[in-house]
């Protein structure tokens, strides 16, 4: 067996286990996880330190670096995170639709763990904890391959947490990261079927799309973020301006910021004069369509270029926003429709129909009225932490907690039915 075929074998030991720990027992081993994360913060935080050195020698964009780094502050939220999936109703066990056939049978449907799921991410320490919390939580073992950006931060923190669940009665293997971050070993995680249920990938879109190309086991998509921000002719201007600078700089590198806002002509000029100073707050770079590239030079942005075609489906993850007019909401719609991932989408508007219209037509994960694409969290939507934003219709959409970490099995009793 390879090194990660045994680690797969072992998840899968470690999974058997999990299935049938109980309630109290896996929130033991979280409150377990989140103290070892408070005692030895330090040990992560020095490893994280080294890793976020690394970044800025090879020129990491400052995005991609707020990304990287851990505070305090930070590991104390990642902590209270994995309290808070502690504190979420247990998802295992649940039945539902137990029901009597004409023959005597008694069939319902039980919830049960996916078993082994396998995440492959990028330059985010916080998701080794958040996927470990919600796994355990599911009853899930998992099997974690990081980006090279994070090796460091995420070896530091999974041995704290090995160590956390062992001092809980539980197999370290329950979580477990894959020890180096060739292109081979994703490849090989990627073809793991006889260990790994589910494959996960988190990241930028072209992980993504090569996960889901090229991968033999089950992929849920997460992550891919293209989102636009609608300002409506009958838009609260200034609010839609404050809605834009939250959703595009608060965290430009995160899926959930806005790659790109969608203007109706009508309101172009106003609505630029009121977005342009707080976007200009960031230094924001804007790439414009032709109308809208001589109303923001007008209006004195410095930042402004012409859009090449590529720049209207591009997931920039840094302070860099797409600019184009629109006729109406229709166009909007359907431009999103061409070019969204189906992640988060919002209109700004105070027209009731208007917004109707918008969250009638607009397919994706999230769509928001008069409110920041940001909020696509799952601990914002009170799943707890969560385990990435689907953006596919199939089993999970949206941000993933611990029901989408599920599925069902069928149970039947019987009285000594047999079938004709």
């Amino acid at each position: 067996m390879t090194e990660l075929e045994q680690q797969g074998a072992a998840g899968k030991a470690a999974a058997r286990v999990l299935a049938t720990a109980g309630t109290e027992r896996k929130n033991q081993a979280l409150e377990a996880m989140a103290r070892a994360l408070e005692a030895r913060q330090g040990e992560w935080l020095e490893a994280n330190a080294q890793d976020v050195a690394a970044a800025r020698e090879s020129s990491m964009s400052a995005a991609l670096l707020d990304r990287l780094s851990l505070t305090p502050k930070r590991v104390a939220d990642i902590a209270g995170a994995l309290r808070q999936v502690a504190a979420l109703p247990d998802p295992i066990g649940r039945v539902s639709k137990m029901e009597t056939r004409p023959n005597g049978l008694i069939i319902g449907r039980r919830s049960v763990p996916l078993g082994v799921i396998a995440i492959i991410y990028e330059a985010r320490p916080n998701v080794t904890v958040d996927a470990a919390g919600l796994c355990l939580k599911s009853g899930n073992a998992c099997i974690l391959r990081g980006g090279k950006e994070a090796f460091r931060s995420n070896q530091a923190v999974v041995k704290i947490l090995r160590s956390a669940l062992e001092e809980a009665g539980f197999p370290a293997d329950c979580v477990s990261l894959v020890q180096n971050t060739s292109r081979e070993t994703a490849n090989e995680l990627m073809h793991l079927n006889a260990y790994v249920d589910v494959l996960i990938p988190r990241g930028g879109a072209g992980l993504i799309r090569s996960v889901a190309a090229n991968a033999s086991v089950p992929v849920i998509r997460t992550g891919e973020g293209v989102c636009h921000i609608y300002i409506d002719q009958a838009a609260d201007l200034a609010m839609g301006a404050q809605i834009l600078y939250n959703a595009k700089c608060s965290r430009p590198s995160v899926c959930n910021a806005a790659e790109c806002v969608l203007i109706h002509r009508s309101v172009a000029r106003a609505f630029l004069s009121e977005a342009l100073p707080l976007l200009a707050q960031k230094q924001t770079e804007l790439r414009c369509d032709p109308e809208s590239l001589v109303l923001a030079r007008e209006l004195g942005a410095e930042r402004a270029v012409p859009a090449a075609e590529e720049d209207w489906d591009s997931e920039y993850g840094d302070y860099i926003l797409a600019v184009k007019l629109v006729d109406d909401a229709r166009e909007a719609i359907d431009f999103i429709a061409a070019h969204g991932s189906g992640h988060s989408e919002c209109i700004v508007t105070e027209n009731y129909s208007a917004a109707q219209d918008f969250l009638d037509g607009v397919d994706a994960a999230a769509v928001y009225v008069n409110a920041s694409t940001r909020f696509t969290d799952g601990g914002e939507f009170g799943l707890g932490a969560e385990i990435g934003i689907s953006t596919q219709k199939m089993h999970a959409r949206g941000p993933m907690g611990l029901e989408e970490l599920t599925s069902w099995k069928y149970v039947i009793y019987g009285q000594g039915q047999v079938r004709e």
